[in-house]
């Protein structure tokens, strides 16, 4: 099972967004800085729980099951 192309983009750039973001937050919390902790840790979550829709391209009316959106 793969992913298309575009889906595949999505995923890749959410899974660095959410790297970063993960990242600053601990360099936060080692610096003490609770309160900008609790706005990232909101912000993760929030980013988690996005859903980006696949957007159709004209190649896309071909059904492979292989390929997963």
């Amino acid at each position: 099972m793969s992913f298309c192309e575009h889906c595949q983009g999505q995923r890749f750039d959410r899974a660095q967004v959410l790297r970063t973001l993960r990242a600053l937050r601990r360099q936060w919390r080692a610096a003490g800085r609770r309160a900008r902790c609790e706005a990232l840790d909101a912000a993760i979550r929030e980013l988690r729980r996005l859903e980006l829709p696949h957007l159709e391209g004209p190649d896309d009316d071909v059904v492979d099951s292989e390929i997963v959106h």
